[in-house]
């Protein structure tokens, strides 16, 4: 057994990625026409990467980035395969580009009620500094604006 690879995400990648899109947040996923346009601004404004693991890829991540702030756009890990440092490990990879790319603040939105994506995101350094009201449409769930400084 191999461990997980992070790769730059393809045009290919965007059917698995959907999948996973779709079974973590339903109707409110991305379309796959919104992914498309993300990976249309690969690497000027964007970074998006695929995880793999034995072959098929569980999990993807975006940073878009301008100037000297980054915006986590999304991390998502199926089902399956979550709770065994994934999702911090695509976390730490958009970190690192947001370095490399100059940023001096890293900003994301999550979910008020994923509780569990507000702790990973608390160890890495964000603050919580403000909140999106009924951001997650069309659940109406509020988001938290977090914040993570150049370390």
């Amino acid at each position: 057994m191999t461990g997980p690879v992070i790769r730059p995400m393809a045009e290919a990648d965007l059917p698995a990625a959907m999948e996973i899109e779709h079974e973590l947040f339903a109707d409110e996923a991305w379309t796959e026409g919104m992914l498309l346009g993300e990976l249309a601004e690969q690497p000027r404004t964007r970074h998006y990467v695929v995880l793999e693991r034995e072959g098929e890829v569980v999990g993807y991540g975006g940073l878009a980035a301008a100037a000297d702030e980054g915006d986590i756009q999304t991390i998502g890990v199926r089902l399956a395969h979550q709770g065994g440092g994934l999702g911090a490990a695509l976390l730490t990879e958009l970190l690192e580009e947001a370095g490399r790319r100059g940023c001096r603040a890293v900003f994301l939105e999550v979910r008020a009620d994923n509780e569990p994506a507000q702790r990973l995101y608390e160890k890495f350094g964000f603050v919580r500094i403000g909140i999106r009201k009924r951001y997650y449409q069309p659940s109406g769930v509020d988001a938290i604006v977090m914040r993570r400084d150049k370390q």
